[in-house]
């Protein structure tokens, strides 16, 4: 068993609710893991048109390419397209934060990618309803990825998680 905030290297999947911190958390453990980060959202919607998705086909192949990877962060909310590379993580993290915070986080970073006002006041309603969804990418949905991963897992309910997973792999990583 390991300690709650050990990292197993190299491929780290981590999974939350929109707003709750996976791209700002991905990107601090690659300063200090020196892995690559794979945003879903980057797969999932058009170039420079977040809101226009891609098709499912592209998407899931663009996933499962990325996860044959020997070494990655991959990072985002889309519970079905985690489950393509859920087996080849050798640590999940599930940021499970309350709403309203990551509705907070949404507000203080705007519209992104090319959205559209409407779209992001969706967005906000999206993640708002995020514990009475039931879809892959709502909490019930990352709840049974988190149960069915058998490997290194961590979930995170509060910001000072993150901030102790820090340092933890700020330590790990100078000791190298």
């Amino acid at each position: 068993m390991h300690d709650q905030h050990d990292l197993e290297l190299p491929r780290i999947l981590i999974i939350g609710n929109g707003g709750s911190g996976k791209t700002w958390l991905s990107r601090k453990l690659a300063r200090h893991t020196g892995l690559p980060v794979i945003h879903l959202d980057d797969l999932r919607w058009e170039p420079g048109n977040y809101g226009i998705a891609r098709s499912n086909d592209v998407v899931v192949s663009k996933v499962e390419e990325a996860g044959k990877a020997e070494a990655w962060i991959i990072e985002g909310v889309y519970g079905w397209l985690a489950s393509r590379v859920l087996e080849r993580a050798t640590t999940l993290i599930w940021i499970d934060l309350p709403e309203a915070e990551c509705i907070a986080n949404i507000r203080q970073r705007g519209i992104q990618g090319g959205g559209s006002q409407e779209s992001f006041e969706e967005l906000v309603t999206w993640v708002s309803e995020y514990r009475i969804r039931d879809n892959s990418s709502s909490h019930i949905g990352h709840l049974r990825l988190f149960e069915a991963f058998k490997g290194n897992k961590l979930q995170i309910k509060q910001r000072a998680g993150m901030t102790a997973l820090l340092e933890k792999a700020e330590n790990q990583t100078q000791l190298r």
